[in-house]
């Protein structure tokens, strides 16, 4: 997914590869040995390189995925990537101090999906509970026709961590995600399209350029604005029109204060005098 004339960025672990490419903040799991199975390394060096592109005036778009053939295999209990087996004998407060780290932990999907800038998943193949949870936190979503979407909790007599629940319930609606979580089935690439889940489907072997595209293309277009747009609808999965309005509209004076407003009027301004022969 990083090509050679990226810029990569040290992330102090061989788990986690970054790099700026074509105005795109790249982030890539790498275990693939372990199907990208979440690290205890990867808890602190995703949320940080997250940090990094969202304040990099450089960087327009966001995008992450995994290395070979899957996206994330979720919590990773053999490497001590997982912190949720407790003890039926644990204290009240040592079952809370586990749920507090649990949460840190999941800071990365609070940052993919609050971040301004727009954020995209590149799916390679199967995302697996927390796993998905990350794929869901992602704005949108490009998958090889390969690739799965599996909740995997129920199988193993879990809830459910990582926002999954709250994510899939934001996407399809409360019933469709109960439904999902408890069913525990794998959803395919064609079904995730079809619940709008995945955004693009595209063949295996052209997932890495098509998602670098798809992401410079939105690097490269007005991400102040988009920045806005993003807000207003994060706005209208919380508030009532009424209240959403004051916000959006401030949004939009906003936005006509930008070089890139400016600059895209000029341009409309001249394709219209050439459109009109003048």
């Amino acid at each position: 997914m990083i090509p050679e004339r990226a810029d990569t960025i040290a992330t102090g672990t061989d788990t986690v590869l970054a790099a700026v490419v074509d105005g795109v903040g790249v982030v890539t799991l790498n275990r693939p040995q372990r199907r990208n199975a979440l690290h205890v390394d990867m808890y602190d060096a995703v949320p940080r390189v997250l940090e990094r592109f969202a304040a990099d005036d450089e960087v327009g778009c966001v995008l992450i995925t995994g290395a070979g053939a899957a996206f994330c295999a979720g919590g990773d209990v053999r490497d001590g990537g997982s912190t949720r087996t407790v003890s039926s004998g644990d204290p009240e407060e040592v079952i809370r101090d586990r749920a507090a780290l649990l949460t840190d932990q999941a800071r990365m999907v609070v940052l993919l999906h609050e971040m301004p800038k727009v954020t995209i998943a590149a799916l390679p193949g199967a995302a697996v509970g927390a796993g998905m949870s990350i794929a869901l936190a992602a704005d949108l979503r490009i998958a090889a026709r390969s690739a799965r979407l599996i909740p995997g909790w129920a199988k193993l007599a879990f809830s459910g961590d990582f926002g999954g629940a709250w994510l899939l319930t934001h996407l399809v609606g409360p019933s469709k995600a109960l439904e999902v979580l408890i069913a525990d089935s794998p959803v395919d690439a064609a079904t995730g399209l079809q619940l709008g889940l995945f955004n693009r489907i595209v063949d295996d072997a052209e997932l890495p350029v098509a998602a670098l595209r798809w992401a410079a293309a939105i690097a490269a277009g007005p991400t102040s604005a988009f920045a806005g747009t993003k807000a207003n609808i994060r706005d209208a999965l919380r508030m009532p029109l009424a209240e959403a309005l004051p916000a959006e509209s401030e949004r939009m004076v906003r936005s006509a204060l930008t070089e890139e407003h400016r600059g895209a009027v000029r341009a409309w301004l001249a394709a219209a005098k050439v459109g009109s022969g003048r």
